[in-house]
């Protein structure tokens, strides 16, 4: 039933474990989400990889500690990133459009009214945003406060912001399980989630713990974003983001963070 929707990717569906951008992949997301438009939805695609391409640009194995040499690399990453998006989006007719964002853009009124106005304005075009945070600014210090702090919580605050109905979250885990399937076999997949609370934080190892840096706990928080403004988001496995038809469908994959109806 959904009509608008985000969607979406983090580094780990866009590149192989190489650096490489896995370009069957990003084929497959750009003629699910371009089907979507053609369907008469209106999708925004929230991005990640920018830094992840750029250190396979740069043939750089490890992430740099240093801020500077990161937003360097972002800034390599996010050109061949949009480049191939644009490529292989024009393949099915289907027009782009780039929105790099920070928090302060979307915190001050203006700004956060003049992003919205840009959203509503590609969105009745049937353009799909591309949206990522922009890396080559978005730095906290003292009381300057730029970024979202990952891409999962900044899904969440553009799904609110324009009022979608649902977050589609492609990673690389199908959802939300009991325990860490990555460390025990008897892990249980949950289907259906309608309220997030300590005991789930729990169940993905913890809240403030280096396990909880990205991953699991991430996507925990903007869920919870999303439940609270009476929306839903499901979670699910983007080894092929073409997944994405059937949870519209309304297949039981991945897990589905909706609030008693």
């Amino acid at each position: 039933m959904a009509r608008r929707i985000v969607v979406k990717v983090g580094t780990s569906t866009l590149t192989h474990a190489n650096g490489k951008l896995n370009l069957k992949a990003i084929d497959q997301l750009c003629y699910t989400l371009s089907g979507l438009v053609n369907e008469g939805k209106q999708v925004v695609l929230v991005s990640s990889g920018a830094i992840g391409v750029g250190l396979g640009m740069l043939g750089m194995s490890e992430r740099p500690d240093s801020i500077p040499q990161q937003q360097a690399i972002a800034a390599v990453g996010q050109t061949q990133l949009m480049t191939v998006y644009q490529q292989r989006f024009a393949i099915y007719g289907q027009k782009i459009g780039q929105i790099l964002l920070t928090h302060d853009v979307v915190d001050y009124p203006t700004s956060h009214q003049n992003v919205l106005n840009t959203f509503e304005n590609l969105l009745r075009l049937n353009i799909i945003p591309i949206v990522n945070e922009n890396d080559t600014v978005a730095v906290d210090e003292l009381d300057h406060h730029t970024k979202f702090g990952d891409n999962d919580q900044l899904s969440a605050i553009v799904a609110t912001m324009i009022d979608a109905e649902l977050l589609i979250m492609l990673s690389d885990i199908e959802g939300f399980f009991d325990k860490n399937p990555r460390k025990y076999t008897d892990a249980s997949l949950i289907s259906r989630i309608t309220e997030i609370d300590e005991e789930t934080f729990e169940k993905a190892g913890g809240q403030g713990t280096k396990l909880g840096t990205g991953g699991m706990i991430t996507k925990l928080k903007a869920a919870q974003k999303m439940l609270r403004a009476d929306k839903s988001m499901i979670l699910a496995s983007g080894e092929n983001p073409s997944i994405i038809f059937k949870l519209l469908q309304g297949d039981l994959l991945g897990t589905l963070f909706q609030a008693h109806r």
